[in-house]
């Protein structure tokens, strides 16, 4: 619920943002202010969690959102900078923090070995969240104006709220481990550097993946001048539907099962949700164009599943670090890519720039499966 009032919201506050300042400078301003709340918040989550067990730190996340959106909701009609500025802040700032204890959180919720799992059906809500969010944001702006749609998603915050109240798991431990059996400990297990790369890699994905995000209005403007609208929502909906697929893929596999073939299987779908997000952009027929998206949704799916479920194996007091590690890492990477991408179509095609930042995560990807099989043979 909370996530497809968010991707709503994503929608609404951009159309709010340039109508309260009147500029796309205003608009981009205040997109990477969100970002880099998020990206500060990714980075104190850790010392966070060691004063707020993950529960409290996510219901806190949810009612800060949900005070941010009924501020905005009340001030449509006359909307202060000041107070738009601060809201941007808060969501970017709630929704990392509430990741990042989510995410941590889900092998306490529903125990270690059926945590894999448990990522595929969240995975697979966030997909259906995102495709009901979009879809709905035009229709309920049309229809309430901005003042419904900040309303509907301080509402669906309240419902995830509630939902966690509800919710009984065992907290984090507060014991701190022996030295040796600490971060270094972690470390001479041969996992740290593992998990080190795996942080790489995914803020290169990150990076790239604001290429397409970038470029796809300007190709869509391009392949269909008078109907570019609708070739984004068939777009997204091919991958939507590749990343519902991807949980039942996953256990079809078995659940991917050892660390060893969690990292494998990440390097294997990220190369491949790159190379699929490429071959999208030469300009394909239309059904060829939908299949080769939705492989790259799949990709991505699994991509998702396998990251976290790996970094979900961390003791438990480094898994918060981590995945707020995770967070900062993603977070700037997609904020740096938007930099890069948005410069380079002032000067190359759409499909140049895809293929350019793409290329960087396969190379990466496969740096990746290649030092990560070497360590395997040789440990």
């Amino acid at each position: 619920m909370s996530a497809c009032g968010n991707y709503l919201n994503l929608v609404a506050l951009a159309l709010f943002s340039y109508q309260a300042t009147g500029s796309g400078l205003g608009v981009g301003l205040l997109a990477a202010l969100r970002l880099a709340a998020g990206a500060l918040a990714g980075f104190a989550a850790g010392a966070l969690v060691k004063r707020f067990d993950r529960r409290r730190l996510m219901i806190g996340a949810d009612l800060a959102q949900v005070a941010a959106m009924t501020v905005l909701a009340a001030t449509t009609r006359a909307p202060a900078i000041v107070l738009l500025g601060g809201a941007v802040a808060v969501m970017g700032a709630g929704n990392s923090l509430f990741t990042v204890a989510l995410r941590s959180a889900v092998p306490d919720m529903v125990g270690s070995a059926a945590r894999v799992r448990a990522n595929g059906l969240l995975v697979t809500a966030k997909s259906v969240a995102m495709v009901v969010g979009f879809a709905g944001a035009g229709p309920l702006i049309g229809l309430g104006g901005f003042a419904a749609a900040f309303a509907f998603n301080a509402a669906t915050f309240v419902v995830s709220a509630v939902a966690l109240v509800l919710l009984r798991f065992r907290g984090h431990d507060d014991t701190t481990p022996p030295p040796d059996k600490a971060v270094g400990g972690y470390a001479l297990a041969g996992i740290a550097p593992v998990v080190l790369l795996m942080l790489v890699l995914r803020g290169v994905d990150a990076l790239a993946s604001s290429s397409h995000n970038i470029a796809l209005p300007v190709f869509a403007s391009t392949v269909r001048p008078d109907g570019a609208a609708a070739f984004m929502s068939y777009f997204w909906v091919a991958w939507a539907v590749g990343v519902l697929c991807a949980h039942r893929v996953v256990t079809k596999w078995g659940g991917l099962g050892t660390a060893d073939r969690l990292q494998r299987t990440f390097g294997l779908a990220t190369c491949l949700m790159a190379v699929s997000f490429t071959l999208a952009f030469t300009g394909l027929p239309a059904l060829a164009m939908a299949c080769v998206v939705l492989v790259a949704g799949l990709a991505d799916g699994i991509t998702e599943i396998a990251y976290v479920s790996r970094l979900q194996e961390a003791p438990d007091h480094l898994r918060t670090r981590l995945f707020g590690l995770s967070a900062t890492v993603e977070t700037s990477g997609f904020a740096v890519g938007m930099a890069v991408a948005g410069g380079l179509l002032e000067v190359l095609p759409a499909v140049a720039v895809v293929g350019l930042m793409h290329g960087l995560a396969t190379c990466a990807a496969i740096a990746f499966l290649f030092v990560t099989t070497t360590r395997r043979r040789t440990g």
